[in-house]
């Protein structure tokens, strides 16, 4: 039998396991659990980087603080698979992001270590404030520690939080993970020293001491003796920014160096004196592992992989991805038209900007993790000439849905947004599916919605969009690739709220809103097996609706299905509004509107999701017959509902 490589990792099923090593064994332990986590995400894919950077921070929190007692929260979650394997989960880490495996990201119903969901960043400040009020007010005695990285630090929602927690006096631990931006990089031993000095209780208590002397001088000399202290430990640690919004700042500490990481730590839970305290951290993204230190990415994410190499497995592709065609879509239109730009919320790869960015430097924008001021910024380019397009995924959009409406949909600025990940998304699972956006926007007066059918579809609307100067417009599109049709040398603008009939019938109607379509003609093919003749069409456009196409779909046939990735609310009820007022429904029309099931899915592969919602040929066949009353028929390949 082969020897282990982590035999004290395989003593340690849990934080309370790991308390009893000595500190001279967390050097090991944390090496072990590197190597655990990098062969467990070989196996699955996932994110590495970010929780690669975090191996021994993950190693110093559980070890000092008394989790799950203590609150820990990780902003956006992705580099918590360490902290899943130290936290009773090790034996289904290998599980991660598959169909009834473990969650990519932190979960409340996965596990008692897992105190707040997470998946979209800069949250976990105001839950952990929230949480530090709730156990002031019950008399608790827990410590709350929440873990940002940089990158979530670009929100303003961070912000708003410090500046509340700031002005209270609820102990609160916030642990900065900087791993890119580097505030103030680590200067070995004498940062360590300044690290630990300030953080220690006789520092703290001399600092107490110095302020009740303070308090017996004129309130001028008061403030400046207060004020003195203050700057000078800024100029010392460079924390001066986070002292202004409140915080007692630390740091900055290197986050790799567990002799620096554990005293420093212990000082800061050691400490009951009372309000938030920030410790400043410094890792790197993809530590110990080469492939991903040297990677532009870090490997962020990343499919299954040979550790040895770091070479990624990945399945040859049949089609172009959507992020890539609208790249590309857009890229030659702005080669057209020098007042198109280019704006990203902190993911221009995601988004496929990252190839924007290449041709046009100057034309692109990432304005990081902050949705609310993308929306306006673009709204301000707008209202100025420009022609701004927002590429934003479809539930990071939500973050920004106040801005969409006052500043962009009242106004009726003509900003393009272009919404990636619209429908469901496999193993980043229930927070990353576009499952709300035809319904949060489709509500908007003078907004024009669409949604591609395919890549070359895509295309197109990418054009019509660059034409659109008079109104706000929004196209969605799915993850992952397209249909594999041919593809067009340019785009061609489309006509405002015109569908296409693809496929001519008269007994049933499928009218698609989306790249549902290809599952339409499956259907179509099934039922004209069964001798049901049938029509399917492409919306395109959600808004304005395409009422021609659907009055005539609703007088030549005798059942009518809607089919949509998106919630309830969203296009197929515009269409039964539009029916019911038209009148259309009175002589006894069979319509049945097939949308993702009124629940958030959990992860798995995209196709057994598509199956679960009820939205595969096989289910828009049932839906069909059930309709014209052959229920018996419809038994066998009724939808299967989450």
């Amino acid at each position: 039998m082969a020897e282990s490589k982590t035999p004290l990792l395989d003593r340690v099923r849990s934080p309370a396991e790991l308390r009893k090593l000595d500190a001279k064994q967390l050097r090991q332990f944390a090496d072990e659990l590197r190597i655990e986590t990098i062969d467990a995400v070989s196996k699955t894919g996932g994110h590495l980087g970010a929780g690669l950077g975090v191996v021994e921070l993950t190693t110093a929190v559980h070890y000092l603080f008394n989790t799950p007692d203590d609150i820990l929260i990780w902003d956006v979650g992705h580099q918590c698979y360490p902290h899943k394997i130290l936290t009773e989960r090790r034996d289904r880490i290998r599980t991660l992001r598959t169909g009834g495996g473990l969650s990519g990201f932190t979960k409340r119903a996965e596990s008692k270590y897992d105190p707040f969901g997470a998946a979209h960043s800069s949250t976990s400040i105001s839950a952990g404030l929230g949480f530090a009020v709730s156990r002031d007010l019950q008399g608790k005695k827990n410590n709350v520690i929440c873990v940002i990285g940089d990158g979530a630090m670009s929100a303003g929602m961070a912000y708003e939080a410090m500046n509340n927690a700031g002005a209270m006096d609820s102990r609160l631990i916030v642990i900065l993970n900087d791993n890119d931006m580097s505030i103030a990089p680590p200067v070995g031993a004498l940062s360590a020293y300044l690290s630990r000095l300030i953080s220690s209780r006789s520092y703290r208590s001399i600092r107490h001491l110095s302020k009740i002397v303070a308090e017996k001088f004129p309130r001028p000399l008061r403030k400046a003796a207060e004020r003195a202290e203050e700057y000078a430990r800024g100029l010392l640690t460079g924390g001066t920014l986070f002292e202004e919004l409140g915080f007692y700042y630390v740091g900055p500490i290197d986050g790799h160096n567990l002799d620096h990481l554990v005293p420093v730590l212990k000082n800061v839970r050691d400490d009951k004196e009372g309000g938030p305290i920030l410790v400043h951290v410094v890792t790197q993204k993809g530590k110990g592992y080469p492939p991903a230190e040297s990677s532009a990415d870090k490997y962020h994410g990343v499919n299954k992989f040979d550790v040895i190499t770091g070479q990624q497995v990945k399945a040859p592709a049949n089609a172009p991805t959507y992020t890539k065609v609208f790249a590309e879509a857009l890229i030659k239109e702005a080669k057209k038209d020098d007042k198109i730009v280019a704006i990203t919320a902190a993911m221009p790869s995601g988004t496929g900007l990252d190839l924007f960015g290449k041709q046009f430097p100057k034309r692109t924008f990432d304005v990081g993790i902050a949705e609310q001021h993308a929306v306006t910024f673009a709204a301000g380019l707008a209202a100025d000439g420009m022609k701004p397009f927002c590429a934003i995924y479809s539930t990071f959009l939500q973050r920004g849905y106040d801005q969409v409406v006052h500043d962009v949909a009242i106004q009726q600025l003509p900003v393009r947004f272009c919404m990636d990940r619209a429908g469901l998304v496999g193993a980043d699972g229930q927070t990353h599916a576009g499952a709300f956006d035809s319904a949060y926007l489709g509500c908007l007066p003078g907004f024009v919605l669409m949604a591609a059918a395919d890549e070359a579809e895509l295309v197109h609307m990418i054009a019509t969009q660059a034409r659109l100067d008079d109104a706000p417009s929004a196209v969605r599109y799915p993850r992952g690739e397209g249909v594999g049709v041919e593809m067009p040398q340019d785009g061609v603008p489309l006509p405002i709220g015109k569908g296409r009939v693809i496929r001519e019938g008269t007994a049933i109607a499928i009218l698609s809103f989306g790249t549902r379509l290809a599952e339409a003609l499956k259907a179509a093919d099934e039922l004209a097996a069964r001798g049901l003749s049938t029509t399917v069409a492409d919306a395109r456009f959600h808004k304005p609706l395409d009422t021609d196409l659907v009055a005539r779909l609703a007088r030549e046939h005798e059942v009518l299905i809607t089919l949509e990735e998106g919630a309830i609310g969203g296009f197929g009820a515009h269409v039964l509004h539009y029916l019911a007022h038209a009148g259309l429904l009175d002589r006894g029309l069979k319509i049945r509107p097939m949308v993702l099931p009124d629940s958030f899915q959990e992860h798995d592969k995209p196709e057994k999701q598509y199956d679960e919602a009820g939205l595969n040929a096989k289910q828009i066949v049932a839906q069909a017959l059930l309709a014209l009353g052959a229920a018996e028929k419809a038994a066998v390949i009724r939808p299967v509902r989450a």
